[in-house]
């Protein structure tokens, strides 16, 4: 992509951001945040991120998609203009949860085609690693105790289906609403530590850090989380379903630190 157009899909990335701030406070808060504010931003994303697309297309002749980072920038960008239109047609506020982190992440992996000057300090690159696999670790933590607490829901809801309660347990609507505060506390985990290690990556290897099975893996449990958060929020799974949904983002948790195993030589090169 020429620099022009990099330019400004990095400052698409940057007005996409409070979209995506806006998505968690609202997983946290269970209610929206400043959806308003993050919605005009959007749409000014969104024309600067055309204007980004119609620079490349001008700048070299040709339909912007026939690299991988133009691809899933025009993706990108037709799932922001998609979002509004059904906004501005439906008042559809819940596909916010899922669309604006999308399109923030999609767009930012679209402006890392050009590769940037690597660490100037180790100590930085060091710690922006810890601080990467701190908050991963944490995130882990979270949805383990999510799932911890889908099994004892299922547990006290079976037991009250047999007239059998168990007055050890919580009442199911504490059960509940600790299961959707460690839910959110997870997605904003491990989405901070999904952001952090795809910028070191990028820092690190450059353009080759998408194709790191390490970072495809992370990215493939961010959306299982993601996908799980919102069918929580939005369609109001819960019990049985949100314990299977909970399993199986666990399970992409555990290939996630299966395929970060070698992160400490990493670190101490």
């Amino acid at each position: 992509m020429p620099d022009v157009s990099i330019f400004w899909l990095r400052v698409a990335a940057v007005l996409y951001l409070p979209g995506l701030v806006d998505a968690t406070l609202t997983v946290l808060r269970r209610k929206p945040t400043f959806f308003r504010p993050a919605l005009i931003l959007f749409a000014v994303a969104a024309l600067v991120h055309l204007v980004s697309l119609v620079d490349l297309a001008r700048q070299t002749g040709r339909f912007p998609a026939e690299t991988f980072y133009e691809s899933i920038s025009l993706c990108g960008f037709l799932l922001a203009v998609c979002f509004l239109a059904l906004f501005w047609r439906y008042r559809f506020v819940s596909l916010s949860l899922i669309v604006f982190p999308l399109v923030f992440l999609m767009t930012l992996i679209g402006a890392t085609s050009t590769p940037v000057a690597t660490w100037t300090n180790p100590r930085v690159r060091d710690a922006w690693l810890l601080l990467h696999v701190t908050l991963a670790i944490s995130g882990y933590a979270a949805l383990l105790t999510a799932v911890s607490v889908s099994f004892f829901y299922l547990v006290q809801e079976r037991r009250l289906k047999a007239k059998r309660f168990n007055s050890k347990l919580p009442p199911l609507a504490t059960l509940d609403d600790i299961l959707s505060r460690s839910m959110g506390w997870g997605f904003v985990l491990i989405t901070l530590a999904v952001l952090m290690g795809s910028i070191w990556g990028f820092i690190e290897s450059g353009t080759a850090w998408v194709s790191d099975p390490k970072i495809v893996v992370a990215w493939a449990t961010w959306l299982g989380y993601l996908v799980m958060v919102f069918l929580r929020v939005s369609a109001g799974w819960r019990g049985r379903k949100a314990a299977v949904m909970a399993l199986s983002v666990l399970g992409f948790s555990v290939l996630t630190w299966a395929a970060h195993v070698g992160i400490r030589e990493s670190l101490l090169r």
